[in-house]
């Protein structure tokens, strides 16, 4: 029985040895893009100072575009590997990376580099998962497999007032018809700073299509005026196809997406994992990859995070008195019984009544950024622009 594309892509995504024995041969052209070839053609590569070493980096003046790849005919881009010498977080987030699949006006992918590979902040430490990685901190590598029919154009783009000296990349793919339903990958990066009080930040806004939502790598920069409260109790939500004002897929909290709870620590595991986890700083950078737990929508897709937070009674209510914008929403008094619902009727006095101590979550306001990864039947989207290099930056120091 053969399987539908669709399914062969989610294996391939998932467990690639899946869809395929490593010892099964497939009539795909291996190719590589480098500087030392930077069309990928067969027997064209490693020409420049007789082969030795002649042309290992490019350098990328401010304010200019470096095509890293540009491909013609079909095939599926397999594995980027890229590594530059400033790898600040200004830097990170300056430089615009692009992605356009068969013609396409529009970018399917557009980031910032470091957000793109998991860096959320801009700030890139040793990981790996199921497919992003940085085995060091000092490089950055990205195995999502990404099909194409006519053509696959890469660009990185110099938005900083700095020259970048030094860029490293391969681009590795297979020349080959993907298969026949094959989905196009994107990637959307944008920031709320801060987020508006009572309302979900929107990871993804709604697509439309038919598709996969694959995950995202998320950033928070906490604000001061809330101090050390913990700010993670917002759930993930995501609307899919017909759904309206309620989700189908609702989780309970933040660090419970993450697949944590009771808080959450710097960790990285295969399909979810929290990068960044600095109270001091009060910068949080974490991810959840889709992987296992397959989301496919049908027509349409939109996945977002409640800007929640909590903390005891006594700690809300001064910093509410402070002047920090909050809503307080639901007590829990120790269990389900003694849990209580503010914003509806029967809840209205229960704040009142609450001890000190007792647990209170309650609306806030941070510095949120995500890139969301998704696969869509279309090479082009009708999402937002990516934000002028200075929004992106702002406030990182």
């Amino acid at each position: 029985m053969k399987l539908p594309a669709a399914i062969v892509l989610a294996l391939a995504v998932a467990h690639p040895a899946a869809s395929q024995e490593l010892f099964e041969y497939r009539p795909l052209k291996p190719r590589w893009i480098s500087p030392e070839n930077p069309t990928g053609a067969a027997g064209l590569g490693g020409q420049e100072n007789k082969g030795a070493k002649g042309h290992p980096f490019d350098t990328l003046p401010a304010g200019q575009s470096l095509a890293l790849g540009e491909i013609k005919g079909a095939g599926v881009i397999r594995r980027i590997w890229i590594t530059i010498n400033d790898r600040s977080p200004e830097m990170l987030r300056a430089l615009r990376l692009e992605m356009f699949w068969d013609g396409a006006s529009t970018p399917a992918v557009s980031a910032p580099l470091g957000d793109f590979f998991g860096a959320a902040l801009g700030e890139i430490v040793p990981f790996e998962n199921a497919l992003f990685s940085s085995p060091e901190g000092r490089s950055f590598n990205a195995a999502v497999p990404m099909p194409f029919r006519r053509s696959a154009r890469i660009v990185l783009t110099n938005e900083s007032a700095n020259d970048l000296a030094h860029v490293f990349y391969d681009i590795d793919y297979t020349l080959g018809d993907p298969p026949g339903e094959a989905l196009y990958f994107h990637a959307y990066w944008h920031r709320q700073r801060p987020t508006a009080l009572g309302q979900a930040f929107r990871i993804l806004p709604r697509v439309t299509g038919r598709g996969r939502y694959l995950g995202a790598a998320i950033g928070v920069i906490t604000d001061p005026a809330y101090e050390k409260t913990w700010w993670g109790e917002g759930a993930l939500r995501i609307n899919l196809d017909g759904d309206a004002a309620h989700p189908t897929l609702v989780g309970t909290g933040t660090e419970d997406a993450i697949g944590s709870g009771w808080g959450q620590g710097a960790f990285s595991h295969r399909y979810q994992g929290s990068l960044v986890a600095d109270e001091a700083r009060r910068h949080w950078s974490f991810y959840r990859l889709h992987v296992p737990d397959a989301i496919f929508f049908e027509s349409a897709c939109e996945v977002s995070l409640q800007q929640i937070g909590g903390a005891p009674k006594a700690d809300v209510l001064r910093l509410e008195a402070a002047g920090a914008a909050l809503t307080p929403i639901t007590i829990d008094a120790g269990d389900r019984p003694r849990f209580s619902k503010l914003l509806e009727p029967s809840g209205a006095s229960a704040l009142a009544a609450a001890a000190p101590a007792d647990w209170v979550n309650f609306y806030r306001r941070d510095d949120v950024s995500a890139t969301a990864y998704f696969y869509l039947d279309r090479p082009g989207s009708d999402l937002p622009s990516l934000a002028p290099v200075a929004e992106r930056v702002a406030g990182l120091k």
